[in-house]
């Protein structure tokens, strides 16, 4: 594209003169790394702009996001082809054959986080992250679990001591988001969670992506246009899901969204449908405790299991198999 406005032209010239493998990959760092790069500081501003504004500037940076993608990819092919030129030049034997080389990737899970973060981000949804080891009152008090609920219980929850434990839920982030923001705003908060769990579809230690949305207006019909847009981006656009009513003590009305195994059912020890994701409207006590007038606002929040996302996408039958460190299985990926 030679029509791209300044700075993002002169990212393009940049990347046409870099000169190694290094100086693309710190390029790449500048435009997308996720605490400052360019292109991610500049999509965190969309969440206060108007929805023809959002939409607008959400085509133009997926624009400049392609172009630039394309850009380092073919800069860092071409520096590759004349290494090995040259290499041949000086006596190499192109006949030998060589054996197959590893190539490195991102785990599954922590791309699947990334693609999380764009599909959400582009829907205005600011990314926050919290401490896994979390203080009691934001881990239960403050989103209204009763001090007699079975999730306080040991068998349950990793407590480290008596008012300290592992998270066994990213909710703590939108407790502390919430203190730290005044409405309206949308997030979504990704990260590990623990709970004294095992099996094909329960893990000690897994990945939860979790978001919230308050404002004036917000309805429960704009929580499942939000999560049904994010899943048929992430999963496929032929997935099929259901709403069931549910109870959480931190909403009210409270929702839970299951999703259809797209593999042979045989293999999915829940059978046809796999629950991925908790939702609902806030509780006007979840408000009142990090000091939101619930007469004045009120939102959604959901909370989804990555693993079992992936399960789904991938038809993998065990959650377990994500954790192994079976390069058979990582190299499919």
């Amino acid at each position: 594209m030679t029509n791209l406005e300044s700075p993002w032209a002169e990212l393009l010239t940049e990347i046409g003169q870099a000169d190694s493998a290094e100086s693309i990959e710190a390029i790449r760092l500048k435009i997308f790394g996720r605490k400052a790069g360019m292109l991610t500081e500049a999509m965190k501003d969309l969440g206060s702009l108007s929805v023809e504004e959002k939409r607008e500037k959400g085509q133009f940076f997926n624009q400049v996001k392609t172009t630039l993608e394309s850009a380092l990819s073919d800069r860092l092919d071409s520096l590759r082809s004349a290494h090995v030129s040259k290499q041949a030049g000086e006596g190499l034997d192109l006949t030998i054959d060589l054996p197959e080389q590893d190539r490195g990737h991102l785990h599954p899970i922590h791309e699947f986080i990334r693609a999380v973060e764009d599909v959400f981000g582009r829907m205005g949804f600011d990314t926050a992250e919290g401490p896994e080891i979390e203080t009691e009152d934001n881990n239960f008090n403050k989103l209204n679990i009763p001090e007699t609920h079975a999730a306080r219980d040991s068998q349950d929850t990793f407590w480290i001591k008596s008012e300290t434990v592992l998270r066994t839920h990213t909710s703590p982030v939108q407790i502390r988001y919430m203190q730290e923001h005044k409405p309206p705003f949308r997030m979504i908060c990704p990260g590990k969670v623990y709970r004294k769990d095992s099996d094909a579809t329960h893990s000690p230690m897994f990945h939860q992506f979790e978001g919230i949305m308050v404002g004036k207006d917000v309805s429960l019909a704009n929580m499942k246009h939000v999560m049904e847009a994010a899943v048929k981006e992430l999963v496929s656009d032929d997935v099929e899901f259901r709403w069931r009513t549910g109870y959480f003590p931190f909403v009210e009305p409270g929702l839970e969204m299951d999703m259809r195994w797209r593999g042979d059912e045989s293999q999915s020890r829940e059978g046809k449908w796999l629950e991925v994701c908790g939702c609902g409207m806030v509780h006007p006590n979840v408000l009142k405790n990090v000091g939101i007038d619930p007469d004045e606002w009120q939102g959604f929040a959901f909370g989804f299991g990555v693993e079992r996302l992936l399960m789904i996408k991938h038809q993998i039958p065990d959650l377990r198999q994500f954790y192994a460190s079976d390069l058979r299985f990582l190299k499919q990926f």
